[in-house]
């Protein structure tokens, strides 16, 4: 995996994000409840934070809880919610030892269905169905990991030339149309909320 992504618009974070499987995982499990930029940015973060140019899923699990999440809560914090979040990352990373060695890029190399990506995605914690298939999505879209039905299992985030989610990111001008569609989902929703 050695691509240049775009999804957390800082050439460092990004380049990172581009090489490591297990960057751009907890890059995905950090996309919530804040801006997307922030979240791929939070990668880059902790690897500096620990001395290392990549991130280690080994060393992040083997890590004092209370020690990582204060790291992750270091100003600037990692995310909106750092206790909470650098206890996700130990899960993923704790998941990752116990099932793939450590070996992130291990849950999509030699998967030959979509259907079965999905499913490995969906075991990850933190991963529910909306986030597998936005990764999925990414791995397909970005990163040239395409097994079979790839983009039906992908559901609406696997539709070419679409602007949904991080996986159709490719710079500024593509995260700002991906903004757009989020906003107007969002009023969408709202407004049937509210059953306008």
């Amino acid at each position: 995996m050695d691509v240049t992504l775009h999804l957390a618009q800082d050439p460092e974070a990004d380049e990172l994000l581009g090489r490591s499987p297990l960057a751009a995982l907890v890059g995905m499990l950090l996309d919530q409840q804040v801006p997307m930029e922030w979240a791929f940015k939070g990668p880059s973060t902790i690897a500096r934070r620990m001395g290392a140019e990549d991130l280690d899923a080994h060393d992040i699990a083997a890590y004092d809880p209370d020690a990582f999440a204060a790291l992750l809560s270091e100003k600037p914090a990692v995310h909106r919610y750092p206790g909470s979040m650098a206890g996700r990352v130990q899960q993923l990373c704790r998941y990752l030892v116990d099932t793939y060695d450590g070996d992130a890029e291990a849950v999509w190399r030699g998967v030959v269905s979509g259907k079965e990506l999905l499913k490995r995605l969906q075991e990850l914690p933190g991963f529910g169905k909306q986030k597998a298939q936005i990764f999925l999505a990414l791995l397909g879209k970005q990163l040239g990991v395409r097994p079979e039905g790839w983009r039906e299992a992908a559901g609406a985030y696997g539709e070419a030339d679409s602007f949904r989610s991080v996986a159709d990111i490719t710079g500024p001008e593509s995260l700002m149309k991906v903004r757009a569609y989020k906003q107007e989902a969002k009023a969408a929703a709202k407004a049937k909320a509210s059953g306008g």
